[in-house]
């Protein structure tokens, strides 16, 4: 009863999160000095003109009434314009792109695989060699194997992520020619499909697993000093199931606190690693539409970004659940 009353309130709160994240995405848009209808009016713009393009973008009403068909949309779809020129948004219409003439959605539906390929593997290359590394680096306390962990982890800290890129094609992709160093080929190759990201997951991960291994080291050390650690070890229990059972389980909270949150701020573009290996995901179309000031595909991608970001956390509240039962 307790958990789902827990389950209840969060997703409540979730739906409130995101009704805000949408809502200031609002108001800042009506903040920045730009004219989406002027755009589309073309070079030679009457003021007539002017009104029927604002009329037929939605864009005649007041920011509330814009933002309530916004969220409208989102469950029942929306139509912009009248007539035989209508254009239909079907259910869930995160807006349209006038400067595209497609959907937000369907624009969407192009990039999130790229982004979701690249997030998902990165995320557990990071995070199993991250906490493989911290946990043997605080293991090995103080011996060469702690020192080298140590050092390559300032390294990945204090790389740039384009700067990891861009070494990784230049040795694997030219110098070697192991590895494809640009592009994206769908799933349906799944050959292809992982050969055209292991560069990419190997760049990312590298950075992060740097920061999950400190992390680790720093927590393990810490649990390894506990009461319970050296109950379990009295009672004569083999040494890797004191690690695994009990110190790796407690160092895993934090972790996965800072992993979760990682990976939902990923989903909503990993933006310099997209630009570098020449993959069109959510990163690469949100900065086109800011170059272009398009709005509708701003606002779309901030609300996935923000979903994502959300939907993460909640899950990491889950995981607690797993990790210690007494949370």
């Amino acid at each position: 009863m307790k958990f789902a009353r827990y389950l209840v309130l969060r997703l409540a709160a979730m739906i409130v999160v995101l009704l805000v994240v949408t809502l200031v995405t609002f108001l800042i848009f009506q903040i920045v000095p730009s004219n989406p209808a002027r755009a589309e009016c073309g070079r030679v713009c009457t003021p007539s003109a002017l009104r029927q393009v604002r009329a037929f973008m939605g864009l005649d009403h007041s920011v509330w009434r814009q933002y309530l068909n916004f969220l409208g949309g989102i469950f029942t779809g929306r139509s912009f314009g009248q007539g035989a020129n209508a254009i239909r948004c079907s259910a869930p219409c995160l807006g349209y792109s006038f400067q595209q003439n497609q959907s937000v959605l369907s624009l969407l539906g192009q990039t999130i695989p790229v982004t979701l390929s690249i997030a998902v593997g990165a995320g557990l290359l990071w995070l199993i060699g991250g906490v493989a590394a911290g946990t043997i680096s605080a293991l090995r306390h103080g011996r060469p194997i702690d020192r080298f962990v140590m050092a390559g982890s300032i390294v990945g800290v204090s790389a740039p992520a384009y700067l990891v890129g861009l070494l990784a094609i230049l040795i694997f992709g030219f110098r070697l020619g192991w590895l494809p160093t640009n592009g994206y080929v769908s799933l349906s190759d799944p050959a292809g499909w992982a050969e055209h990201l292991i560069l990419p997951w190997c760049a990312l991960a590298f950075i992060s697993a740097a920061i999950y291994a400190r992390l680790t080291r720093s927590q393990m050390l810490d649990a390894l000093d506990e009461d319970y650690v050296r109950t379990a070890r009295a009672k004569g229990l083999r040494e890797s199931r004191v690690i695994g059972r009990h110190a790796l389980r407690n160092v895993l909270i934090p972790i996965i606190t800072v992993f979760g949150l990682d990976m939902g701020v990923l989903l909503g573009g990993a933006v310099i690693t997209e630009k570098v290996f020449s993959m069109y995901g959510l990163g690469a179309l949100l900065i086109g539409a800011v170059g272009t000031t398009n709005l509708p595909v701003i606002t779309g991608v901030t609300v996935v970004a923000a979903t994502f970001v959300v939907v993460a956390t909640f899950i990491v509240d889950l995981t607690y659940r797993l990790l210690d039962p007494r949370v």
